[in-house]
């Protein structure tokens, strides 16, 4: 079976089945994630179903970011990823449930799974590009504004005289997480993808700091400067 046949049938049971009200984890960001990872495992050896499946399935089961079992999520997807490919997909490979699997528990930046396969790694890094560049930015606000959270200190916006803090300000997970991922991606043309949407944040930061200083036509160099091993 082609796999843009598989994708069609994954794309109809989660219309039918997968139920929520997150907006930032939608088919379409499953699509997305598929996009990235196919650029990514391009040329590679990697299985291509394995990496199609885990793109559709790694958030299947999606808790909310200040759940106190979040960390545990991914976890609980895998397990579901396997009872759902033998339950509803009969004749899906078997043979490629564990390596699905695996790339779904491990996808996860708060679970903190090390890849241990060419898939797990692709797919892990596919997902971690959905938090930055322009899609990432449009992501990150739209979950603080579901949960309610401020958008930032006015004061000090980058947390320069106090500990930077994700819950109460969310510009403050930019430094808290999202500029640390391109130095976790597992692949180098991941990375190289990761670096360049970093810097696209970084210049947003700039331009929001110009900004609170009145400076609405151009960016704070400063922040460009103080950034500026991301942008290398």
């Amino acid at each position: 079976m082609s796999l843009s046949l598989w994708q069609t049938r994954f794309e109809s049971w989660f219309q039918i089945n997968w139920v929520h009200d997150d907006k930032a984890h939608d088919i379409a960001h499953l699509r997305r994630v598929w996009m990235s990872a196919q650029r990514i495992m391009a040329g590679s050896d990697a299985s291509p179903l394995v990496i199609l499946t885990a793109c559709y399935f790694h958030d299947v089961v999606n808790l909310p970011k200040n759940h106190p079992e979040r960390h545990l999520a991914s976890t609980y997807a895998a397990k579901e990823t396997a009872r759902i490919l033998k339950q509803d997909f009969p004749d899906f490979p078997a043979s490629l449930i564990p390596a699905v699997a695996h790339a779904v528990k491990a996808h996860s930046f708060s679970a903190a799974i090390t890849p241990e396969t060419l898939e797990a790694k692709i797919v892990q890094d596919a997902d971690r590009l959905e938090s930055l560049g322009a899609i990432g930015l449009a992501r990150v606000f739209y979950t603080a504004g579901a949960l309610n959270r401020p958008l930032f200190d006015n004061e000090d916006p980058l947390g320069k005289m106090r500990e930077l803090n994700d819950v109460n300000w969310t510009l403050d997970h930019f430094q808290k997480k999202l500029l640390r991922l391109p130095e976790t991606m597992q692949t180098e043309t991941g990375r190289a993808l990761a670096q360049h949407n970093a810097d696209f944040l970084v210049r947003y930061m700039a331009k929001l700091c110009a900004e609170l200083q009145g400076n609405l036509t151009s960016f704070d160099e400063a922040v460009l400067r103080d950034f500026s091993q991301l942008r290398a």
